[in-house]
């Protein structure tokens, strides 16, 4: 604990001012003159002895100034000198108190010693820059196929009964399908890509780019203005065969209940196919082939298809979580089982016009099934029957089970449980080297080394624990620092190959860590080239060169609040990362998580947690700043530093935001 005071005594009779500074039981004194001080014109010391600031003197007539007393020397010294020693101090802590202090010359000098190392043009890293796009003409309205489904000579009634959320299908939180003062109209809040095509969303329109070597980044196609904030986007780059033809692509995005779909012809020009309706709301919208499916936690699937143009709505168990596998939806759902739909032979394999909805595999426990991942091995293209699932459940029970060629009529069988997590499992991943799984309690991960002979998982000897390590991540309580669904942390990544993590500390923040899923460490850190907020971010491979033997490259893609999209060439990192040693670095160091802590206001924050209590809490501006101190105090002690220095770096935020132990304490 400590006391940091300003105690500045001046004398009525000249210019001369000491200035002293008050440290618990220490006391620094500093000497100057007033034409020191007041030399910088409309500065606070200039204020402050012209008495337009009321003072708080003590007994002995020391004004006090309740600021933080490491950082006066410094600038004292540079009002008595005019020069400045940046090697020796924190230039984005020094800068902040020289704003404070009203110094414009020495917040001039700062802000050219904190550009030394920028540059708009970024690092190395720095890939490209898409500016931010006119705003469309507003969408002719047209009937939507909404309400009840008219499918097979009858009506399917919309869902009723709401059901607990899940896990991996988060709510849409907000005012979601009205654009109010909670949206930003101009930042960007969903990205997704396909093949050499990426679809950046809006608050009320979308906007397609698409990638030539000869030509780079040239945005094809722009929605009409809708009038509804967009939840979720998906895009389709590759639409083969059907009666839109081999060269249309598809991007569809969708609000609470209500889908558009529109049709990409090469020339550019798109061609609205139709609005559909899940009568709940969409919590996921993606591509099974030429398929766009649409599903919901209340245990509803949308499906339509490319050949037919039909859309149906089918009733299943209420869904926590999905993933796909070729032509294959697999459902997590909450009754602890896992089922699967095969879209391809959709609609041909019907019954009563439903759906083929067929029961994979029950959890022993019936736990929710929170978190999917399906690998496909190398004898799957074989045999067509060899398949891998990591699954996570609600009591935080990683699983994975296996589907032998031999064993095809009764079934996956049960192959390893892990009992790592005492939170829900949100995210898992299975990959040809890695099983990596994160649970609720702050994006916490653990990750194993997964032993294949011939390309199958083997149990010699087997999956080997690796790392633990969090991905501490505030979300935005009120929609400014994007959309959920646009900042999600991954895993990113081919299946074969190294995945990593995106890390956004706070909502308002132009920084982002790319780090390593395998085992946590810091692959590389990006930063905004001209200063905007980060609102979304996506990882995505373009084959980039059609020459033979090129492989695609990994590109990070931000989005920011200024509309314009920014993109890091994460192939090169990796390349650089393979030649230096990264093991010192991880997540954000004690400097840099306070410096992040100190951008954003902590009441305006939530941790992740999916618990249905926690999404209901309402705390107050106190006790939410006090969960979040606690939370990055648990993460970065946890991560990267000792117990020990728990209370020293918890005294430091508490500091930062005048929050005192005895609050704390309570």
């Amino acid at each position: 604990m400590y006391k940091a005071e300003h105690c500045g005594e001046l004398s009525s009779k000249g210019p001369p001012l000491s200035v002293m500074i008050v440290w618990v039981c220490l006391f620094f004194r500093f000497s100057t003159s007033r034409q020191t001080l007041t030399w910088v014109p409309d500065s606070f010391f200039s204020s402050l002895l012209s008495g337009r600031i009321s003072t708080l003197k003590d007994e002995t007539g020391a004004i006090f100034i309740d600021r933080d007393p490491t950082l006066f020397a410094p600038i004292l010294n540079f009002m008595r000198t005019k020069e400045l020693y940046p090697r020796s101090i924190n230039v984005h802590m020094l800068m902040h108190e020289a704003e404070f202090y009203g110094i414009t010359p020495l917040v001039r000098k700062l802000q050219l010693c904190d550009e030394l190392d920028r540059s708009s043009c970024g690092n190395v890293l720095f890939n490209g820059y898409l500016p931010p796009p006119v705003y469309p003409a507003k969408r002719r309205n047209r009937h939507s196929v909404a309400g009840s489904q008219l499918i097979g000579g009858r009506v399917m009634p919309p869902e009723r009964a709401p059901v607990r959320r899940s896990n991996t299908m988060p709510p849409n939180l907000g005012n979601s399908g009205m654009l109010g003062q909670s949206s930003d109209s101009g930042m960007v809040r969903i990205i997704c890509g396909h093949h050499n095509w990426i679809a950046v969303a809006y608050a009320q329109f979308v906007v397609c780019y698409r990638v030539k070597e000869s030509t780079g980044w040239q945005q094809v196609f722009t929605s009409p203005r809708l009038d509804w904030v967009i939840d979720r986007v998906a895009l389709n780059a590759k639409v083969m065969g059907g009666s839109l033809g081999d060269n249309d692509k598809m991007v569809a995005v969708a609000s609470v209940t209500e889908i558009i779909l529109w049709a990409i012809c090469p020339d550019g020009n798109g061609n609205e196919i139709g609005v559909f309706s899940l009568n709940v709301p969409v919590e996921a919208l993606f591509f099974v082939g030429n398929q766009l499916i649409a599903t919901s936690h209340t245990g509803k699937v949308g499906v339509w298809n490319a050949v037919t143009k039909h859309w149906q709505n089918q009733d299943v168990v209420p869904i926590s979580s999905y993933d796909t596998a070729g032509s294959f939806l697999i459902l997590g759902c909450n009754n602890g089982s896992i089922y699967y739909i095969d879209v391809q032979k959709f609609p041909l394999r019907m019954k009563d016009n439903d759906l083929l909805v067929t029961e994979l595999y029950r959890d022993p426990t019936e736990d929710a099934i929170t978190a999917l991942s399906v690998y496909l091995t190398p004898k799957t293209s074989d045999s067509g029957n060899w398949i891998e699932i990591a699954y996570g459940t609600s009591s935080g029970t990683v699983r994975v089970i296996v589907q032998h060629p031999e064993t095809v009529g009764s079934g996956p069988q049960l192959f390893q449980t892990f009992s790592v997590h005492r939170s829900p499992v949100t995210k898992i991943m299975l990959s040809e080297k890695h099983l990596i799984s994160v649970c609720a309690d702050n994006n916490h991960v653990r990750t194993w080394t997964v032993t294949r002979f011939r390309g199958m998982i083997s149990t010699q000897p087997g999956s080997t624990p690796l790392t633990s390590f969090k991905i501490l991540s505030l979300d935005d309580v009120d929609g400014h620092g994007g959309c959920s669904a646009g900042t999600e942390i991954g895993p990113y990544g081919e299946r074969d190959d190294q995945q990593v993590f995106i890390q956004r500390v706070v909502p308002d923040t132009d920084k982002l860590y790319v780090r390593l899923s395998s085992n946590g460490k810091r692959l590389c850190e990006v930063r905004s080239v001209d200063g905007t907020s980060i609102t979304a971010f996506m990882v995505h491979e373009c084959e980039g060169s059609s020459r033979i033997g090129s492989r695609p490259r990994r590109y990070l893609f931000s989005g920011h609040s200024n509309g314009s999209i920014q993109m890091w060439d994460l192939t090169t990192a990796m390349e650089i990362a393979g030649k230096v040693d990264i093991r010192a670095l991880g997540g954000p160091t004690e400097e840099e998580l306070l410096e992040l802590l100190d951008q954003c206001d902590l009441a305006l924050t939530r941790t992740p947690d999916s618990t249905p209590r926690a999404s209901t809490c309402r705390y107050t501006h106190t006790c939410t700043t006090l969960l979040c101190y606690t939370q990055a105090v648990t993460y970065w002690t946890h991560e990267i530093s000792k117990p020990d220095k728990e209370m020293q770096f918890l005294s430091k935020l508490l500091h930062m935001h005048s929050v005192s132990f005895q609050d704390f304490e309570d």
